[in-house]
């Protein structure tokens, strides 16, 4: 390897050392989702296998949201490990409207994809809503599932991290 490639990898690995916490990551991540397709919200959903439950650490406009892992779009999302693109959600009979009852929200449409770590199991999940401009579309959707694989190893030394925080 070239000193050019320890140099980039150093220089990258400054960044990610300087994520102490998770919810240092989080809020960036979600701006950009937001400004990549045009959303008027995001939220990451966590999976914890351990409890059985998704919950964010960052949701737009709303406190924080825990929900069983079989729950919802998102929970539908970890089940099949594929994107779901919903752009009529109150005829989808996995969607929570009452999320939206509680905080006086009117969600029109939802991309929600997947983030997997490196074993390829899903340990997230960057939901959108309201496309600014119409209805979520295969493109956007290949947009952000790029956009998670790139952001997936972030996240998941954020939480190696946090884990190991914990333990100590």
């Amino acid at each position: 390897m070239s000193l050019e490639v320890y140099k980039r990898i150093a220089d990258f690995g400054k960044k990610l050392s300087s994520l102490d916490r998770i919810e240092n990551a989080l809020p960036t991540i979600a701006e950009e989702a937001k400004a990549i397709v045009g959303a008027e919200r995001c939220s990451i959903f966590m999976v914890d296998y351990t409890a059985c439950m998704l919950w964010t650490k960052l949701s737009d406009g709303i406190g924080r949201i825990a929900i069983g892992i079989d729950s919802g779009i998102v929970g539908e999302t970890v089940r099949s490990k594929a994107a779901q693109r919903v752009n009529n959600p109150y005829e989808n009979p996995n969607f929570l409207g009452k999320i939206d009852e509680k905080s006086g929200f009117v969600t029109r449409n939802i991309l929600a994809v997947p983030i997997y770590n490196s074993m390829q199991e899903v340990i997230g999940i960057i939901q959108l809503l309201n496309k600014y401009n119409g209805d979520f579309t295969e493109a956007d959707e290949g947009v952000m599932t790029f956009f998670a694989n790139y952001i997936s190893g972030t996240l998941e030394l954020a939480l190696l991290m946090e884990k190991s925080k914990q333990a100590n």
